[in-house]
């Protein structure tokens, strides 16, 4: 189903409605990010507790996968992989400082390898317009992921609680300005 110009219309202008809605999300996700802010150590500790709690329900939701699985092979192998992200959501609870060390490695390892991976595409596409900024943003990536590294583990303290207060305060932000939009 796709929707035709009406549609759309339609659906902005029954969101028009509640665009005080979009503001007070915003003002709260901004309340939350200069919280998070505040103290980066707790906020790093929260950050480890949701990803812990989706670890342990992604395992509990491939353990039953598993058994409505019909052959052996495939049983063994949703059943383990359900088992690994089961524990690893218990290890999150048990040890949320290790593992903030484990996700923040896990972080410089993905920014790095994202960057690199970024900047070589742009590269790859020099003759196009554009080109330069892929690969700025590639480089800063993967800058951003050896500096992780270089301070890793003394900085797992606060660089996940960084990352989502960074987060909560643009999308914040982002929530103020389409409530808006939506008022005008």
């Amino acid at each position: 189903m796709t929707l035709n110009g009406d549609a759309l219309k339609i659906a902005i202008e029954q969101t028009r409605t509640k665009w005080g809605w979009f503001v007070a999300l915003g003002v709260l996700l901004l309340i939350f990010g200069g919280i998070a802010f505040g103290n980066l150590f707790i906020a790093t500790v929260a950050s480890v507790y949701v990803v812990g709690w989706l670890m342990l329900v992604a395992g509990v939701i491939e353990i039953v996968h598993a058994f409505g699985v019909k052959t052996w092979g495939r049983f063994f192998y949703w059943l383990l992989s359900g088992l690994l992200y089961a524990i690893a959501g218990f290890f999150a609870f048990n040890n949320p400082l290790l593992a903030s060390a484990v996700l923040t490695f896990l972080l410089a390892i993905a920014l790095v390898a994202s960057g690199v991976l970024r900047a070589w595409v742009g590269y790859s596409h020099r003759p196009q317009r554009g080109w330069g900024w892929v690969v700025a943003a590639g480089v800063i990536s993967a800058l951003a992921g050896l500096i992780i590294a270089m301070g890793w583990p003394v900085n797992s303290l606060w660089v996940l609680g960084l990352f989502l207060a960074i987060d909560l305060i643009f999308q914040g932000w982002t929530f103020i300005a389409v409530g808006l939009a939506l008022k005008r």
